[in-house]
């Protein structure tokens, strides 16, 4: 992520900035710019939302959005995927899915991009436990391995392509592996 003003704005007025490409994120008073997603990344975002989605929305038990903004707290953040239960999907007047998103994410996950600061990433997983989240996956494409956060507890460091990854529960009919996720590498 890369800082790109010195300029203290507080969350509304970033709020009421344009949005950009690469997209902007909001942390401690600061805007921070994420990277541009590339083919690993990508390839991983699309497949996951696809595997989510095919359990989760025919019973309307949750969906998965790639780079959903949620603003909550003090923060405004766009993880990678943003998984909200149906319920808690907000919707306009019109019973439309809203555009603004103002809560946290149920299921937060991150794709590592290259060059990426780490850290930062995982401070707002952990921002995102903090504030209600169930669950958050740090995957990094050039390790093969995932960093899983749960509330209260140590991460997990997963890189056995056969270690089950953890989903959250009412997701439970969802089963992946470590080898699923990088499987989705191969062309």
């Amino acid at each position: 992520m890369i800082q790109t003003s010195n300029k203290s704005l507080t969350l509304d007025e970033f709020l009421q900035l344009p949005e950009t490409k690469p997209t902007q994120e909001y942390i401690n008073g600061q805007i921070l710019q994420k990277p541009m997603p590339q083919g690993k990344h990508s390839r991983i975002q699309a497949e996951l939302i696809i595997a989510i989605n095919a359990i989760s929305k025919p019973q309307k038990i949750a969906y998965a959005f790639p780079e959903l903004r949620c603003t909550f707290g003090e923060r405004s953040i766009v993880p990678d995927v943003v998984v909200l239960r149906w319920s808690r999907i907000p919707c306009d007047k019109d019973g439309d899915i809203a555009n603004i998103c103002l809560t946290y994410p149920d299921w937060t996950i991150e794709i590592l991009s290259p060059n990426q600061n780490q850290i930062k990433v995982m401070g707002n997983i952990l921002y995102c436990l903090n504030h209600g989240t169930y669950l958050g996956w740090l995957i990094d494409p050039e390790t093969k391995s995932i960093l899983v956060f749960l509330p209260q507890q140590q991460p997990l460091f997963l890189e056995n392509s056969k270690d089950n990854l953890p989903v959250p529960e009412f997701l439970a009919e969802l089963k992946l592996t470590v080898g699923d996720i990088f499987n989705w590498l191969k062309l």
